[in-house]
């Protein structure tokens, strides 16, 4: 316990000079450098709250067991050890919330997300479930407060997605949704089925951090590109200008083509979004895979034909089959309603970090 006291009376510390730095006029003239300091300091925030607070609760218990130990009156007597058990359970609460702040973060929580949503088996019915998918995070979306951006879909006869792909800005997006990769399956009836029979389809779902070019830089040397002529649903409306785009990274062999734009310009700019979120995510996925070879990880954001959760409509189920979780309200998770499942694997993966700090 005396390293954890070390490590927060550092990190108070260094919030403090943090707040003499930020009222520095050289430090506020140089942007770049404010903004930076500034981040740090609200990222220290609430720890340093947090053990401000155990500290005046260790101090009240201390108080109290003191005035206990004096000659009082029953009536105060009953008042300060009314105020020590309370104290001693801030005490115990506000150590576990300051450990769950002191795990290691994983640098890209902050970080907006690039999903791609995909039909896999199933046919029809798996395209259409990639759909009821994109509604159900649209949704959540709109809840949290943050946007949603298509950046590429390629549409299916029925109304379906074979393939979506989307940009969702806000407050820490990825810190929430990047435990939704992987194989989503569903058992329900499809609405092609006339004898009412069952049936199981899959669809996948890709969570990357967005990047930016001072995260990941990657050698023009490395991406060839090639442009052509667009053309509109159904192969109608032949573009005459070779607006659409399609970038190789060669080093990795990854692909992305875009030509939903107008422009060649404006292609070129979604299709390198799209290219450095997935060679970002391809390298990080296998140091990830290296990482859970040593040690087994909580949930991972890994293999993405994993099947990581079930949706079942005639029961009105959903089971994330990661940390054996059922609840019984498919409806309401499929219209956003995502919280339960969204807080239960956060506390499952605090919950595996802790032992594994304390194995260490």
């Amino acid at each position: 316990m005396n390293d954890l006291f070390d490590r927060l009376q550092s990190l108070e510390d260094r919030y403090e000079e943090l707040g003499e730095l930020l009222s520095d006029p050289d430090i506020i003239s140089n942007t770049r450098k404010f903004t930076s300091l500034s981040k740090e300091m609200a990222d220290l925030r609430e720890t340093v709250e947090k053990y401000n607070q155990y500290k005046e609760a260790v101090q009240t218990i201390k108080d109290d067991e003191e005035m206990l130990g004096e000659k009082l009156d029953d009536e105060m007597a009953s008042m300060v050890k009314e105020e020590l058990t309370t104290a001693k359970a801030d005490k115990e609460s506000l150590e576990a919330e300051i450990k769950i702040l002191l795990l290691p973060k994983d640098p890209n929580d902050d970080k907006n997300i690039i999903m791609e949503i995909r039909g896999a088996a199933g046919g029809d019915e798996a395209s259409l479930f990639a759909a009821d998918l994109f509604g159900m995070y649209s949704k959540f979306v709109e809840k949290e407060g943050w946007t949603i951006e298509v950046l590429d879909k390629n549409v299916t006869e029925v109304g379906g997605f074979k393939e979506i792909a989307l940009l969702i800005n806000g407050d820490s997006v990825y810190s929430k949704l990047k435990y939704e990769s992987g194989a989503h399956r569903v058992q329900r009836v499809p609405v092609t089925e006339s004898a009412g029979r069952v049936h199981t389809s899959t669809a996948t779902v890709v969570v990357m951090p967005e990047e930016e070019d001072v995260e990941i830089d990657l050698d023009p040397k490395d991406i060839r590109v090639d442009v052509y002529r667009s053309s509109g649903a159904g192969g109608q409306h032949i573009n005459k200008t070779s607006s659409a785009v399609r970038m190789t990274h060669l080093p990795t062999g990854i692909v992305v083509a875009m030509q939903d734009q107008r422009s060649q310009q404006q292609n070129r700019e979604k299709a390198m979004k799209i290219l450095k979120a997935r060679v970002y995510d391809y390298y990080s996925s296998k140091e990830q895979s290296e990482y859970d070879q040593n040690r087994k990880s909580a949930i991972g954001t890994g293999d993405r034909s994993e099947r990581i959760r079930t949706y079942n409509y005639p029961q009105n189920r959903v089971t994330d089959h990661r940390i054996g979780l059922t609840l019984n309200k498919l409806d309401r998770i499929m219209n956003g309603e995502l919280e339960d499942v969204i807080d239960a694997l956060i506390l499952f993966d605090q919950t595996k970090a802790l032992e594994n700090l304390q194995n260490d």
